[in-house]
């Protein structure tokens, strides 16, 4: 989404509401006065509801960084959707470690969470936030209530249009409840507005609830590159299937690797292209991108956060890192890499595969304490500096202009490679070869980089996707369709809470539902294991 229209969003003070769990997710208050009486009444404030639908991923209330949080009982800039999406995704794996002692923060890399771990829970209270909202709009966007309010005939595509967004964006944030958490709470449209206890679907069942609406929407988003910046379109929903296919076999113990090669081949070849330079897609101006499909915009100075972006670049500056070279004035001190992910490049310095970005200096390789930022390599892939030069629009230089890449075609590439080596109909080894070795070449600079079709198997497709796609939010899912995540057989420092790495329960596959949830809504039966 142009990143003016976020700005409207928060000027405009519209759709603000407060959510504290799932059981009354549906008993939005709306605050400023502003209800659905007057707000839906003028079909130019649809747009603006809709940009708080896309900025609920990226913003955390209407202020901004904080103050007035639209989901409480948390620290707000902590509870960022994609901070906290980000901490489940990474610090349980080989990709990251912080260095705080916030709460229960380490119980994420020691993989010792219980049901009432807070980091957890402001995930799972993001997801329903987001399902609320776009359950709401849907309820007031029908045919009926488009007539009722005599919304020009001009307008109703434009509406539908819209309709069809909102409906990928809850399918997106019921993506991440499958994938998280399995057997969730399910609410959506038909449900009434109210305070009611939500009944838990299956996990199965809910991967063909999104499936389904995924295909039913496919028709009515934008084409490929159609849409305003950040807005989904068709390739987005492709994206979303691609890789609800590829991990199908984990959700519903049923492989769909051909359904993965079909719907990842769609996104290779609708449009998108691949950055000529890797490392500027994780700059300030990443923008212009031709590579990335679906981002979370951020902006310096309209979508202030202390999640999203600002925590990426902030938390992994620390030691006697330059933050001047990362374009902000801050260092936090927090976030960095193991040694698993130094050791799957052959040299870490970057001199030859671009996408090794490792500060080095003055850290150590081995990490003898996680609370101490210099032990783990620093990743210094994202950057508030543009690739023109200069920093981003904050004049304050914290809150920076990089947008995340929630999904980019190189991923593609390796989902198209992998459903193939799985055994998917419909592509070839040759064709799975070119699309790695695309992406090799870039990296490189050559061919140099590149490998043989013997080389092509899963244990390289598993390092590749940690090349390309580290600090991208996809390790956790990677690790446990692999078999790696919970198996004492791949382990990573301080994995399981001890240094040489332990094996860990095979129930933590799955995060447990909030404790808070589950008293109080008498429908919620745990995950095994908590």
């Amino acid at each position: 989404m142009n990143k003016n229209y976020i700005k409207a969003m928060i000027l405009s003070g519209l759709m603000a509401f407060s959510a504290s769990s799932c059981t009354d997710d549906l008993d939005l208050a709306p605050k400023y006065d502003v209800t659905s009486a007057n707000l839906y009444n003028d079909f130019a404030n649809y747009k603006l509801v809709l940009a708080k639908l896309y900025g609920g991923y990226a913003l955390t209330g209407l202020q901004g960084p904080s103050g007035a949080p639209d989901v409480t009982g948390f620290d707000e800039g902590k509870s960022n959707y994609i901070r906290a999406y980000w901490q489940l995704q990474e610090l349980t794996t080989d990709e990251a470690v912080v260095a705080w002692n916030d709460g229960t923060i380490f119980d994420l890399h020691d993989m010792d969470w219980s049901s009432s771990n807070e980091y957890i829970r402001m995930m799972y209270d993001r997801i329903y936030y987001q399902i609320a909202l776009t359950n709401e709009f849907l309820r007031e966007t029908t045919d009926a209530k488009l007539s009722e309010r005599g919304v020009a005939e001009a307008n109703l595509a434009e509406a539908k249009k819209y309709r069809a967004e909102a409906r990928f964006l809850r399918a997106l944030s019921y993506y991440h409840a499958l994938d998280l958490f399995g057997n969730v709470p399910f609410v959506t449209e038909q449900d009434k507005v109210g305070a009611f206890f939500p009944n838990q679907i299956k996990r199965a069942d809910l991967f063909n609830f999104i499936e389904s609406e995924l295909k039913a929407i496919e028709s009515e988003l934008a084409g490929p590159k159609q849409n305003e910046y950040a807005r989904a379109d068709q390739a987005a929903a492709w994206m979303l299937l691609a890789k609800m296919y590829l991990n199908s076999e984990v959700y519903t113990g049923q492989a769909k690797y051909t359904e993965a090669v079909t719907y990842s081949k769609k996104v290779i070849n609708s449009g998108y292209s691949l950055q000529q330079n890797y490392r500027h897609l994780f700059w300030a101006d990443n923008n212009t991108s031709p590579e990335i499909i679906f981002p979370i915009a951020f902006d310096g100075t309209r979508t202030k956060t202390w999640g999203g972006t600002t925590f990426l670049i902030n938390a992994s500056i620390g030691g006697n890192m330059n933050n001047a070279d990362f374009g902000v004035k801050e260092k936090w001190g927090g976030i960095r890499t193991t040694k698993n992910i130094v050791n799957v490049f052959a040299d870490p310095s970057g001199n030859t595969d671009k996408r090794a970005q490792f500060h080095r200096d003055g850290q150590k390789l081995e990490i003898e304490s996680i609370g101490s930022f210099t032990d783990g390599y620093a990743v210094t892939k994202y950057r508030n500096i543009k690739s023109t030069g200069g920093a981003g629009s904050d004049p304050a230089g914290v809150h920076p202009d990089t947008d995340y890449p929630m999904f980019r075609l190189a991923d593609a590439h390796l989902m198209f490679a992998e459903a193939v080596v799985r055994g998917g109909a419909g592509g070839t080894m040759a064709e799975a070869l070119t699309y790695v070795n695309a992406l090799r070449q870039r990296a490189y600079g050559n061919t140099s980089g590149n490998i043989s079709a013997s080389q092509l198997n899963l244990n390289f497709i598993l390092d590749e996707r940690a090349r390309e796609l580290h600090w991208e939010g996809h390790r956790r899912t990677d690790l446990i369709r692999f078999g790696r995540f919970t198996s004492g057989t791949y382990v990573w420092p301080w994995k399981g809470g001890v240094k040489e790495g332990r094996g860990v329960e095979e129930y933590r596959r799955l995060f447990p539902i909030p404790s808070f949830d589950l008293t109080v809504n008498p429908n919620l039966v745990q995950n095994p294991g908590y």
